[in-house]
């Protein structure tokens, strides 16, 4: 069920950024970035757009990677530990 939901609401996600992207292919006016004073780049509405969109996935791919290692931590794969022993139960 769960994985379905997902499913659905990725193909939503999918087909909004689809339409967005599509709307604003007419151009527009170029949006000057500059950071600390320096002129980087002139974007229009679609490459800024584009822009946030792989801002927002870096984003998240951050937030998975610090979830898989909270995770990992909290519970570690079995191995041998720093004094060369396997960990076993305690007797």
């Amino acid at each position: 069920m769960l994985l379905f939901l997902g499913l659905l609401l990725l193909a939503a996600t999918v087909a909004f950024t689809a339409l967005a992207i599509a709307g604003n292919l007419s151009g527009g006016p170029g949006y000057t970035v500059s950071v600390l004073d320096h002129h980087i780049a002139t974007l229009g509405p679609l490459a800024i757009f584009c822009a946030g969109l792989a801002l927002a996935l870096i984003c998240c791919l951050a937030l998975a990677v610090m979830a898989g290692g909270a995770a990992r931590r909290r519970h570690p794969r079995g191995g041998p530990t720093t004094s060369g022993r396997f960990p076993g139960p305690v007797v």
